[in-house]
């Protein structure tokens, strides 16, 4: 796991991010803090100047609006013409039908190199029947022990379908080709309290595969790692002073000192 944040450290990738107005602030330090730069451009007159300079690109449809729509598109289309990574977090998928629609729109006319989302998003992207609960996996989603043989086959099956890797993330994470799973058991319940961990993970996850393009799948399962082991090192320094506003700044202070060392010894993970 450890070179995969080395390449990232050493390469500095800069990342564009058409991401949502909850966490903005939190995916560009997350970026800084890994060891990449954010930037952030939303507007359709420039989105394809700026994805033309940086090296990856992250859509996050989190607080999706009908003219953000047309710049992920157009970023999307001129990523994949440049030949950059291109990563989706389709925030909230199954909430509504616009957020929905608008998925799909973009995994029809993107090629996209990772999605990442939690389970309810994930099944809505494949059309099975799902509760959601807002932006949140629905509990009859989540993942477990019991049902995570049928996880890791259907995350296979996703991926395969789209022809990317995707990463469900969760209690348990996942993440796959259609080949090879990882199943991934880093991170702490406590950061089910804070908004934006998942969208931090995105934006982190376009910088690993960023650095490290050959190595997609791998580079994937390292970020979603590096974050589930932020999350427990972060828990680690709370007081009885501390609430959520604190681990969430903690989560970034433990993804800035991550060194490749600890991100190896401390990754919990098995290959299937």
């Amino acid at each position: 796991m450890k070179r995969y944040l080395e390449n990232v450290r050493s390469r500095m990738p800069l990342i564009h991010n058409i991401t949502n107005y909850v966490t903005v602030n939190d995916c560009a330090n997350i970026l800084l803090a890994c060891g990449a730069s954010p930037i952030m451009a939303d507007d359709q007159n420039e989105v394809e100047e700026i994805t033309g300079i940086c090296g990856g690109l992250n859509i996050n449809i989190g607080t999706l609006n009908s003219r953000t729509i047309e710049s992920m598109l157009k970023a999307g289309k001129k990523a994949n013409q440049l030949g950059h990574p291109v990563v989706l977090d389709p925030v909230g998928a199954g909430a509504s039908r616009l957020r929905t629609e608008t998925a799909f729109r973009i995994m029809q006319n993107i090629k996209l190199d990772v999605v990442r989302g939690n389970i309810s998003e994930i099944k809505a992207l494949a059309g099975c029947a799902s509760t959601t609960q807002g932006v949140d996996a629905n509990i009859a989603d989540k993942i477990t022990e019991d049902n995570l043989d049928e996880t890791v086959r259907f995350a296979k099956a996703f991926a395969e379908k789209m022809a990317v890797v995707v990463a469900i993330t969760g209690a348990i994470d996942i993440v796959c080709n259609r080949q090879t799973v990882y199943v991934i058991r880093n991170g702490h319940p406590m950061m089910a309290a804070i908004t934006g961990s998942g969208c931090q993970l995105s934006a982190m996850i376009a910088a690993y595969i960023t650095a490290n393009p050959q190595s997609v799948l791998k580079a994937t399962a390292a970020a979603v790692c590096a974050m589930g082991l932020a999350g427990e090192c972060a828990f680690s320094r709370m007081s009885n002073l501390d609430g959520n506003s604190s681990y969430r700044n903690y989560i970034i202070d433990s993804i800035y000192n991550m060194t490749p060392e600890q991100l190896d010894k401390g990754a919990k993970y098995e290959v299937r």
